[in-house]
């Protein structure tokens, strides 16, 4: 019962495994078949598919080219922007004085173009006055007339200073008179956007509302983080503000007079409007006294409005503002023929290792083959996943780093077949050998992937983009080979030691204890060699010779006594 018990478990796990695989699968197929947004190849990098190329031109206020820090600093957050979701491969570079390039894999969709162009300062702004979007107005005679062009002439001055950036003397007669014109649908025909001390009319990004904004109280460049959530107590889903030092001072002093203003019933003069690209991307009321610098937006969003409105509060601090210059589709850099020369690599790379393996370890080779298949599978679909999930594109860089990958799996399953062997020849049993072997493996697996996982980190914090693809399918094999060792090939091993033609030590099955050279009976008692038989063959000469250079310097040492005490009893036998 107790030998058997092995093989019970060595089932049970290989059945996890099948049903962890069926899980992957499923997953995959609820993405393809239920959301439409997953696939079953692998989404490929700009290097390798092409994409859709964006060029940003910076503006500045007096039209001088930007500073390099600027651009610098414009490139990062848009990358930041990009790889929001995960390793996206994109490519972001400055071009001449004043251009940034960005370079997406495949057809970027209307959300992701929005997210790059999206590209002026994040304003705060108090909201002075809102309204119905209407450039009309209905006469006595019941028909729409437009309003009038605003007047060039009319009053632009404040009749009293303005105490805050909610008070209503900011709205001049000739700011209301182009409040009346201005028309959401075709914002460039109104008034342009004025300098960040004045007054700003905008509208929301539906175009359903229309404002009259103070001057900015304060820049996107005070926000240290944004994250969507959901409040504990409503479940609703929330955006969640971390402001710096400087603005959460400002930004207290900001909320006790809006939320006062709320008290006080002077609506919408207690809202506080956040301005990306001269749009309104939110407008929430002050509900309280807000003095941690950790203010939360809540309203009617859903996980992924909320997540969008994050992700522009979060990265929509440029020190610059943007037009899009063009947008055009570019052809792969590298294109299908250097992926077929990759993936052929890869599969010489696969057949190098299967032959050594049979060489090596004969019928034993194919454990290394089939673990090596089922790792591949595993690897396949979950990076299929991963590009539904984590917007993960497959570049030239991340091929390697599968190839590679090949090497290092195959190191692990021979630390193991050499420890059993070393087992086998310390006159073990082979079911016995399997599970010391994998006592004493395991532990230099363990780390030696450390290792590996380790390095993979470093890179992928410290390399350029271009070679993240690689670090990323590194670590991610490497993770996956712990896995196939721990939850496949030991559990096969288990199986096959108890199999005749394993487990009897066939000369093909590469566990034959004769052709490995076993020298020990059991660890106390050396095997007597009888030096004529080993000398009647070259395959027994070889075997002793193996045997002799395993051997360890105390091995050597016991069998030099057990030889001469065995000398010693034959001379007093002569003796006598």
């Amino acid at each position: 019962m107790a030998s058997s018990s092995p093989v019970r478990h060595a089932w049970k796990v290989l059945l996890g495994l099948l049903l962890v695989t069926a899980a992957l699968f499923g997953i995959n197929a609820l993405g393809v078949y239920g959301f439409q947004k997953s696939s079953w190849a692998p989404e490929l990098a700009l290097d390798l598919q092409g994409g859709t190329q964006i060029v940003l031109s910076a503006v500045t206020e007096d039209g001088s080219n930007p500073t390099q820090d600027q651009l610098d600093q414009a490139v990062e957050i848009i990358r930041q922007r990009v790889d929001a979701s995960g390793v996206a491969e994109a490519d972001i570079t400055t071009e001449g004085g004043r251009n940034i390039v960005v370079q997406i894999p495949g057809v970027a969709d209307e959300e992701t173009r929005a997210r790059i162009e999206a590209s002026a300062q994040l304003e705060f702004r108090a909201v002075i006055f809102a309204g119905d979007p209407a450039t009309e107005f209905v006469g006595e005679d019941g028909n729409s007339t437009p309003y009038p062009t605003p007047d060039p002439s009319a009053n632009a001055v404040p009749t009293a200073e303005p105490t805050d950036g909610s008070d209503m003397s900011w709205v001049t007669e000739k700011l209301q008179a182009e409040f009346l014109a201005y028309d959401c649908a075709a914002p460039n025909d109104g008034a342009s956007s004025p300098p960040a001390d004045e007054p700003l009319i905008t509208c929301d990004d539906a175009g359903t509302t229309k404002y009259i904004l103070g001057p900015m109280e304060l820049s996107g460049d005070a926000i240290n983080d944004a994250s969507s959530g959901r409040d504990p107590q409503s479940g609703a889903w929330t955006v969640q503000l971390t402001l710096d030092g400087n603005g959460t001072q400002v930004f207290g002093e900001i909320s006790q007079r809006l939320y006062q203003n709320q008290l006080d019933g002077l609506s919408p003069r207690d809202q506080f409007a956040f301005v990306l690209d001269g749009k309104v991307i939110s407008a929430p009321r002050m509900n309280a006294q807000i003095l941690n610098g950790k203010p939360s937006i809540s309203g009617s969003f859903t996980q992924e409005t909320a997540e969008t409105l994050a992700n522009q509060l979060k990265y929509g601090a440029l020190p610059l503002s943007f037009t899009t210059e063009s947008a055009a589709t570019v052809s792969a850099t590298l294109g299908t023929q250097q992926l077929q020369v990759g993936l052929i690599a890869g599969l010489i790379g696969l057949a190098l290792v299967a032959l050594y393996s049979l060489i090596s370890y004969r019928a034993l080779g194919t454990v290394i083959i089939a673990s090596i298949a089922v790792m591949g599978v595993l690897t396949y679909i979950i990076i299929c996943i991963l590009a539904w999930r984590l917007g993960f594109r497959l570049s030239l860089a991340g091929v390697a780093g599968l190839i590679v990958s090949i090497g290092f799996t195959a190191d692990s399953f021979i630390v193991y077949f050499e420890r059993i062997r070393d087992e086998l020849r310390d006159g073990k049993s082979i079911a016995g050998a399997v599970e010391d072997g994998w006592g004493r493996a395991k532990r230099t697996i363990y780390i030696s992937k450390s290792i590996n996982i380790l390095a993979a980190v470093v890179l992928y914090i410290l390399a350029d983009s271009t070679v993240k693809g690689f670090a990323f399918t590194l670590g991610l094999t490497t993770l996956i080979d712990v896995f196939i060792f721990i939850i496949f090939t030991h559990p096969v091993m288990q199986i096959l030691a108890r199999t005749r033609f394993f487990g009897g030590g066939h000369k093909l099955s590469g566990l034959d204890p004769d052709a490995l050279g076993a020298v020990y009976h059991t660890r106390t008692q050396f095997r007597e060699v009888n030096q004529a038989t080993v000398g009647r063959t070259a395959k027994n000469n070889r075997s002793r010779g193996e045997a002799e250079r395993r051997q360890t310097i105390a091995e050597r040492k016991r069998e030099q006594a057990l030889t001469g005490t065995r000398s010693t009893d034959s001379g007093s036998e002569g003796e006598h």
